[in-house]
């Protein structure tokens, strides 16, 4: 066998003991993020059961499913990313997964995860009856009385979006927009996607003041 053959094999094999390493992390990761979210959840709930999904777009989605005082059951999905950041913050993860419960109980009633549209007629109705009407609703009041203009708009390589802006400022971005899909899989997390708006304008209004306080400050 020449030596060219073998530096392939070895390359080969090289490559595929990485796979496996990566494969191994990625495994440990999961259960790890897993575990602690049981763990931080039972600090409030007695009863939490969980599983781990694979979302085409999002990759691992974990769902942890608890029954309160009158088992009730509540189920909420947390993506991946979003339980490192808060496990590793140093801050109170334990409060923050607990709240979205806390807010669905609030609704007094079981709050299992939304079941998914069947066929295009269904995701429709979906978004133009139950998502779009429900973040106008509380985009508006989330930043009442100054005026928002929110609804459905297009973005290049995005598609269709929910957007919404302050029309009142003229300078600068004005303008939050969150692709419809990604509303749709936090709505059937059981996770409201009025809030991702409404961080994205909340965020525009704090770019605008830092602007408006630059503007203002004497120059030396």
């Amino acid at each position: 066998m020449s030596d060219k053959s073998n530096e392939k094999d070895a390359s080969v094999s090289g490559a595929d003991q990485q796979k496996e390493a990566n494969r191994e992390k990625t495994t440990a990761l999961l259960k790890a993020v897993y575990q602690n979210g049981i763990t931080a959840l039972r600090q409030f709930f007695p009863e939490v059961a969980g599983k781990v999904l694979n979302q085409e777009r999002f990759g691992p989605v974990f769902v942890f499913q608890v029954k309160d005082e009158e088992q009730r059951v509540c189920a909420c999905g947390f993506f991946l990313q979003e339980l490192v950041a808060h496990f590793q913050s140093g801050k109170d993860p334990a409060q923050w997964m607990a709240s979205f419960y806390f807010d669905l109980m609030d609704q007094g009633e079981a709050r299992p995860l939304p079941k998914p549209p069947a066929g295009e007629e269904e995701t429709k109705a979906l978004i133009d009856k139950t998502i779009v009407p429900h973040c106008i609703a509380a985009v508006r009041e989330e930043f009442a009385p100054e005026q928002v203009r929110a609804g459905l708009g297009i973005v290049p390589k995005q598609g269709p979006v929910f957007e919404a802006g302050f029309p009142g400022i003229k300078d600068g971005n004005n303008v939050c927009a969150v692709p419809l899909h990604v509303m749709m899989t936090h709505h059937l997390l059981n996770r409201d996607p009025a809030e991702l708006v409404i961080q994205g304008l909340h965020s525009i209004r704090e770019q605008q003041a830092a602007k408006n306080v630059k503007m203002d400050s004497p120059k030396g």
